[in-house]
């Protein structure tokens, strides 16, 4: 990899994207960090309302909802295989009344809620650019195959227990009952997703979510601006980028997935005349902006919940604590 490195950069304009960098202007740089910070308090705004729905009897706080999002924003940000998911699952699991055992998977489901939203806002995106955007054109098959694993998620989520019904009528008994203990489990995540048959939640959680897909796509256009490009780039292409950086980064290849996203960013850019010097400092401001932004509220939020790194890891203990089920002992 230092190799590649090495060769992609002899490539490059290193002056170029050096000049690029120290001349970018600051005001919209920081408009868009502004940006960024509200969009990610408008998801834990929305997930909150799910979290509403599937857990009627708690007591869900903005606080606890909007530090586990920004711990979570924020291992995602910093490390590879999308650790902040299950991060923020168990770090407001912790926080909630009730067994960890039966919380966890309920808080999960309402994660679900939230991808399929983000699958929406996805296809807005693709709607917007796959008509301008030469470089999409003719190549929407991978686009389509990374749309299907969270789309498969889903499914099994939603389809998980009249599947696993087959398994309970097995002629094993270790069979049955493990199809059984994973059938409650499923039903518990479905829950999460009844917040889309209760319209005063359901559309509030949708409309925030999208709301805050808006605030980073002009996030982003606001990194056009800082570099001088919108003779060559406008709000069609900022969504371009939005959409590529996101579909690169459902299977993460590297931490925080650099030089993927930056080549993500390059590539949309040189569709629309932007040299790959202007274009790799795109790439580089945008990416800072999300770390500074995921660091800035994660980190105060990780200090007020008393946690560290090691604390993030899901552990044997958390999903085996607690009472039995209300369904009986496994």
């Amino acid at each position: 990899m230092a190799g590649l490195l090495g060769f992609a950069l002899s490539r490059l304009d290193l002056g170029h994207i050096g000049h690029a960098l120290l001349t970018a202007s600051p005001g919209w740089v920081a408009l868009a960090l502004v940006l960024m910070a509200s969009s990610l308090l408008l998801r834990s705004a929305s997930w909150r309302e799910t979290l509403r729905v599937a857990l009627p009897d708690e007591s869900i706080g903005w606080v606890k909802v909007g530090r586990a999002t920004m711990i979570g924003v924020m291992a995602s940000a910093l490390f590879p295989a999308r650790v902040g998911e299950p991060s923020r699952v168990l770090v407001l699991a912790r926080r909630l009344d009730g067994p960890t055992r039966r919380v966890l998977p309920i808080v999960a489901g309402t994660v679900f809620s939230q991808t399929l939203i983000n699958l929406l806002a996805l296809a807005i995106l693709a709607a917007v650019t796959f008509t301008s955007v030469p470089l999409f054109q003719g190549h929407l098959a991978g686009i389509y195959a990374a749309a299907l694993v969270p789309l498969a998620v889903c499914a099994l989520v939603v389809l998980g227990p009249r599947l696993l019904a087959l398994g309970q009528r097995s002629g094993s008994t270790r069979v049955t009952l493990a199809a059984r203990a994973i059938a409650r489990l499923l039903e518990l995540a479905r829950r999460g997703l009844l917040v889309f048959a209760r319209p005063r939640y359901g559309v509030a959680a949708i409309a925030l979510q999208l709301l805050a897909w808006a605030l980073q796509w002009l996030a982003c256009y606001m990194i056009v601006l800082a570099l001088g490009l919108q003779a060559h780039a406008n709000l069609v292409t900022a969504a371009a980028i939005l959409l590529a950086v996101n579909v690169s980064a459902i299977v993460p290849a590297t931490p925080s997935n650099v030089g993927v996203f930056q080549a993500a960013c390059l590539v949309v850019l040189a569709a629309y005349g932007v040299g790959a010097g202007a274009g790799l400092a795109y790439g580089i401001i945008l990416q800072a902006v999300e770390v500074l932004t995921a660091l800035a509220l994660g980190v105060p939020a990780l200090l007020a919940e008393g946690l560290t790194w090691q604390d993030l890891r899901p552990q044997r203990g958390d999903l085996n604590a607690g009472d039995p089920s209300p369904d009986g002992p496994n």
